[in-house]
């Protein structure tokens, strides 16, 4: 599986987690009971599908291996996987955290690392 795996979240979700040390999830994984992630094959789409026009976002980077059994793999949209975390994401597993702007044309601006 990808050692790297992508959480995107409002900035201000975020600037309130390093806070308190810790990522609870945005309202979507406290609702489904884990925290979403995307590969980075996967974070494209994950950005159109669910944060289209969205504006003031950040992507988080994670180191998957730091993130011990509460990261599962399960089966999602198209039976691809997808990383989920069953667990407060650690602040110790982040590897860093880049803006992710809208371009002109509306779609977001990933880093360029991520394909």
């Amino acid at each position: 599986m990808d050692k790297i795996i992508y959480k995107i979240a409002p900035r201000s979700l975020w600037r309130k987690a390093e806070a308190q040390g810790m990522f609870d999830g945005a309202p979507v994984d406290l609702a489904d009971g884990y925290i979403h992630f995307s590969t980075a094959s996967q974070a494209r789409e994950t950005a159109a599908r669910h944060f289209a026009g969205q504006d003031d976002l950040v992507l988080v980077a994670v180191d998957a291996d730091l993130l011990g059994e509460a990261l599962k793999w399960d089966v999602s949209r198209g039976g691809a996987l997808f990383p989920h975390l069953y667990a407060p994401l650690r602040m110790d597993a982040v590897l860093r955290v880049a803006d992710l702007p809208l371009g002109r044309d509306g779609i977001h601006v990933f880093p360029d690392d991520v394909t």
